[in-house]
């Protein structure tokens, strides 16, 4: 069954959102629900690594890492703003996000965050303006950190921002204003990953079950057990990093969004769900350090870039 495509993505301008679970949370010893002859155990929404991947809707709009609370009316999924960037889905044969070719983020979108984060750390002026395109795209920027690769912050937008300001934007506030975490800080940059993920095909799914693990990234919609309108995502990579099966990853996301009652399948099938494909890149710090080593004055790291990998 194929959802319905649409051009725009679905949400409101400057909503932001947290994206991804933690590593390798175990689905174990926090309650069973039964859907048709299965049975899966699903994190409780009262403890667990997955209680902090909630959303709210903050100040002037935005969205910061805790619950999302819309009331009626405020349907994020169904409101598109014709002002916020005409994107369309990248052209691929098939759809398929898989192919090299024609991909739009590049490595040097997350030097760019690198960059970014590295002169707000040390109080040097920002970088000047990246060469890469300044198309808008809905985006997340990710910092993972160690070998083990541990979550140390994700925020993004499902609006289409322009890369070269919504880059610069979410670096700093996936680093800095994560919730779940404290803000990053200079000691903690050799040892971090950076992932940029810029968001294509949006479609609205047939039902909760109309989307593929590690091929879609998904978006629900539900009312919770007050009446409330409640939303929440995971980008495509973490149902397949977790090694959840659909069942487990809609009931992770429903508890991430706040929902405490028991999951049956009759609300499954009461969830909106939007489906949608992620072009992703990472590198981590030394990579970054090797593409920037010609700018740094005498090899050391306390020195700004020189920015003249810019225009």
């Amino acid at each position: 069954r194929m959802g319905k495509r649409r051009c725009v993505p679905p949400l409101e301008p400057k909503l932001a959102a947290g994206c991804c679970g933690v590593k390798k949370p175990k689905l174990s010893g926090s309650g069973t629900h039964s859907h048709g002859n299965q049975t899966t155990t699903v994190p409780s929404s009262s403890s667990g690594p997955l209680q902090n991947h909630q959303h709210t809707e903050g100040n002037n709009g935005r969205e910061n890492v805790s619950d999302l609370t819309l009331g009626p009316g405020n349907s994020p999924i169904t409101r598109m703003n014709p002002t916020s960037g005409a994107l369309s889905p990248l052209t691929r044969p098939n759809g398929t996000a898989n192919s090299t070719k024609n991909l739009v983020v590049t490595a040097e979108m997350c030097c760019y965050c690198f960059d970014v984060l590295y002169c707000h750390l040390y109080g040097f002026p920002q970088p000047r303006l990246p060469r890469f395109t300044n198309d808008p795209y809905p985006l997340f920027v990710t910092w993972k950190t160690g070998r083990d690769k541990r979550l140390r912050g994700c925020i993004g937008t499902f609006s289409a921002m322009n890369l070269h300001s919504g880059l610069r934007e979410y670096t700093l506030t996936s680093a800095l204003k994560d919730s779940r975490f404290p803000p990053l800080t200079r000691e903690e940059l050799p040892k971090l990953f950076c992932s940029v993920s810029l968001l294509t095909n949006f479609e609205d799914a047939s039902d909760y079950l109309d989307w593929e693990v590690g091929i879609h990234g998904i978006r629900i919609e539900f009312i919770n057990e007050k009446g409330v309108k409640r939303t929440a995502t995971y980008l495509p990579e973490v149902a397949k990093e977790q090694d959840w099966d659909q069942i487990q990853t809609i009931d992770s996301l429903l508890r991430k969004g706040g929902f405490k009652a028991p999951i049956t399948n009759d609300f499954r099938k009461t969830i909106k769900l939007t489906r949608y494909r992620s072009e992703k890149v990472t590198i981590s710090y030394a990579e970054y350090m090797a593409s920037r080593q010609h700018c740094f004055q005498n090899g050391t790291l306390h020195a700004p870039p020189l920015y003249n990998h810019y225009s």
